[in-house]
């Protein structure tokens, strides 16, 4: 069987709304995503909506109208045909991402010809849980944290991918932390300063607030039509009233007016803890915000989409995930992109644009330095601790303004797109402009 070529045809994603008290909290995320996509295929009438074999739904908390069956409801909010079929994936921070690497095979394998592969999330309203009690779920929760000696072991494939011995403490501390903690990790086993994670943030306000102005985003963001949501003097939403009407097309976390005296003055988070007994280091001003946010690519047999006299953002030229420790779990990107580009028959030299999901600014440091990265092709538009990282939906965002990005540019051969996943993970993929 021949393998087909994959393009992404085009990329669009909604201006990401901030979690607690954004522009999106009172708008439900399934309607938000179905326009989304509805905006997507409209822009792109040469691809016939029936030929759309499949639509993957990339969501990780789950909750209110995201529960059960996302991609169902995004579907018919999209006013797809019921032959279209439709799944929602969960891995984690690269659930769209991973979407895209699925819907990608099945064009490769020659099961089917085009598809939309996006993702979802609402995390303005958090997620219901339940502490304490001999559950299933507290139970699970503590094997996990129940470091087995395998567990515990260094990676048989460590020389492969880091430059670096994980200290032993931090192979010996909880198997899985919060988010913050593994920044906490990372930043101790690579020894990174504050001061350098707070420069890195500084620099991907800055870039992202000059994008905007450059109007580089214009073509990337779906403007939304949504009513305010009303809050109480609490801050609280009050969900059966809504404000006056507005168009949202611009990301809410950006902070142009931050300096690093500003970020130099945060406090460390209040879960940290240092295993080996050092200075903690990660704030809100070094770590991604919530957000909430939809992002959706439609991705076609290359021969297809040519035939159609379409111009594509780029092809695909190859996909990785791997895993890592979970106590060190930013540094997934690394084996997943050294993964890729292998598969790819580059190197990171080759690189002339890099997307690098920013959870953290001390995973996104010590990625381009163990990969080799040259800082100034990466997140050239701002990251995700300036633009946002609504979970589900940024691995779809990262393909979308790395393609507009090489599209713009028109000098770059290769892209790369990486980002770390909850639980120890990374996933990366590839892409290579189109002639």
């Amino acid at each position: 069987m021949e393998l087909q070529n994959v393009v992404i045809v085009d990329g669009v994603r909604t201006a990401f709304g901030r979690g607690a008290k954004g522009t999106l909290v009172a708008t439900r995320m399934d309607e938000v995503a179905g326009q989304l996509v509805r905006g997507l295929l409209d822009r792109n009438p040469q691809v016939d909506v029936n030929e759309i074999e499949d639509l993957v739904t990339g969501n990780v908390l789950g909750g209110g109208e995201l529960d059960h069956m996302t991609s169902n409801a995004v579907s018919r909010l999209a006013n797809l045909p019921p032959e279209v079929s439709h799944v929602t994936v969960n891995r984690q921070c690269g659930s769209s991402m991973q979407a895209l690497h699925m819907i990608a095979r099945e064009i490769m394998s020659g099961s089917g010809t085009a598809g939309i592969a996006m993702g979802v999330e609402r995390m303005g309203r958090g997620i219901p849980t339940k502490e304490g009690g001999d559950t299933p779920i507290t139970r699970t929760h503590e094997r996990m944290l129940a470091l087995s000696e395998e567990q515990k072991r260094p990676d048989p494939h460590h020389d492969q991918y880091f430059s670096i011995e994980f200290p032993r403490y931090l192979l010996d501390a909880p198997a899985n932390p919060s988010m913050p903690q593994t920044s906490q990790n990372v930043a101790e086993a690579w020894n990174l300063s504050r001061q350098e994670m707070d420069e890195f943030s500084l620099v991907s306000h800055q870039q992202a607030d000059a994008a905007y102005r450059a109007g580089y985003y214009d073509s990337q963001i779906f403007p939304l039509t949504v009513r305010k949501p009303v809050f109480d003097d609490a801050g609280h939403v009050l969900w059966d009233q809504h404000g006056e009407e507005t168009v949202f097309a611009k990301d809410e976390c950006i902070r142009a007016s931050t300096t690093l005296d500003k970020l130099a003055s945060l406090e460390p988070l209040k879960m940290l803890v240092s295993y080996g007994e050092r200075e903690l280091l990660i704030t809100a001003g070094n770590a991604c915000p919530t957000n909430d946010g939809s992002a959706a690519l439609l991705l076609m047999a290359e021969k297809e989409a040519k035939a159609r006299g379409l111009k594509p953002l780029c092809r695909i030229k190859s996909m990785a995930v791997s895993g890592v420790k979970p106590q060190l779990m930013g540094v997934g990107t690394i084996p997943a992109s050294r993964k890729a580009l292998r598969r790819a028959g580059i190197t990171a030299k080759d690189v002339g644009l890099a997307e690098i999901n920013e959870a953290f600014a001390s995973q996104s440091i010590v990625t381009i330095r163990e990969l080799g990265l040259d800082p100034k092709v990466v997140n050239v538009n701002g990251g995700a601790i300036a633009i946002g990282h609504p979970l589900g939906a940024s691995g779809a965002r990262l393909l979308i303004g790395l393609g507009h990005e090489m599209r713009r540019r028109g000098n770059v051969r290769y892209g790369l797109a990486t980002m770390c996943i909850g639980a120890g993970m990374g996933i990366a993929t590839v892409v290579e402009a189109i002639d």
